[in-house]
């Protein structure tokens, strides 16, 4: 299953990196693959209105120092920014920037697109199992 799912994440990032709507240095840091499975994490994990950090790790299921070392990188890129959380002044939310949403867009796109190759390569009755079993065992 985890050559699987690498497999999954290089394809998505491989159609980001080729997606004209991906902004040009970012598509140019995954084309390099600078962008790896890791920061889809970050991807898949935050939430619109923003995550803090400990619950962003949590959702990855990271340490909060490896999710606090991946937003620092994605932040240098102009994915994500920190916000003053309004309910505690202590703690900072970690939100998409406008070029983290455009990046958000491509991605949920990519996804789609990957898994409807992986139906076309599978089969529709195999892809279906295996979307049940990955549901079931997830929960």
């Amino acid at each position: 299953m985890g050559l699987a799912l690498r497999r999954f994440d290089e394809r998505v990032l491989h159609l980001m990196a080729h997606d004209p709507n991906v902004p040009l240095a970012l598509s140019n840091l995954a084309a390099r693959a600078q962008i790896g499975a890791a920061h889809v994490h970050i991807t898949r994990h935050l939430a619109l209105p923003g995550s803090r950090l400990t619950d962003l790790a949590q959702r990855a299921d990271m340490s909060k120092q490896a999710m606090g070392d991946l937003v620092t990188q994605c932040e240098a890129w102009g994915l994500v920014r920190r916000d003053p959380d309004p309910l505690d002044a202590r703690a900072r939310l970690i939100v998409f920037t406008a070029t983290g949403l455009l990046w958000l867009e491509a991605f949920r796109q990519a996804v789609a697109r990957a898994e409807r190759e992986f139906r076309e390569q599978v089969g529709a009755d195999v892809a279906t199992v295996v979307a049940l079993g990955l549901e079931a065992y997830g929960a």
